[in-house]
């Protein structure tokens, strides 16, 4: 999914939208297979996070990380945010950053969802740059009627 594609499912709009491509892949596990969602973000620089965070040494803030994984798992429900629904975060846990993300960086995200109980969801992913782990996390979130 391109730019627009992903704006047809995320409400996300301007500066907060943090994905500019994400696929679906069909991993085999013991069971069938599992969905995997695959997102990219190129930081370019002038990103409102970095202006302070920090001056001269910017790296993109740890919570803006968490929610690029957020918005990277949301394909995996592309036909449900069609039917009016909108996905809004319920919880990160485990949470742990391991290299920072700076402009220029093309940050990779690797997301699934490990656990269902309508309409709560519940995740894990992980970030990375250049291959090299920068995030991983648990998360959860519930799909929701979109009230706008």
């Amino acid at each position: 999914m391109n730019k627009e594609e992903l704006m047809k499912i995320l409400p996300h709009r301007d500066n907060m939208l943090l994905v500019e491509e994400a696929e679906i892949e069909e991993v085999p596990d013991g069971e069938g297979t599992k969905k995997v969602s695959h997102g990219k973000y190129t930081v370019r620089g002038d990103e409102f996070f970095l202006k302070g965070h920090f001056p001269g040494n910017p790296v993109v803030p740890g919570v803006i990380l968490c929610e690029m994984l957020a918005q990277s798992s949301c394909v995996l429900f592309a036909d449900h945010m069609k039917e009016g629904l909108v996905s809004m975060f319920t919880g990160l846990k485990e949470v742990k950053f391991k290299n920072p993300v700076r402009p220029g960086d093309t940050f990779e995200t690797k997301c699934e969802i490990v656990n269902k109980k309508p309409p709560f969801y519940f995740a894990k992913g992980s970030g990375y740059v250049d291959g090299k782990l920068c995030v991983k996390a648990e998360f959860s979130f519930a799909l929701v009627k979109d009230e706008k």
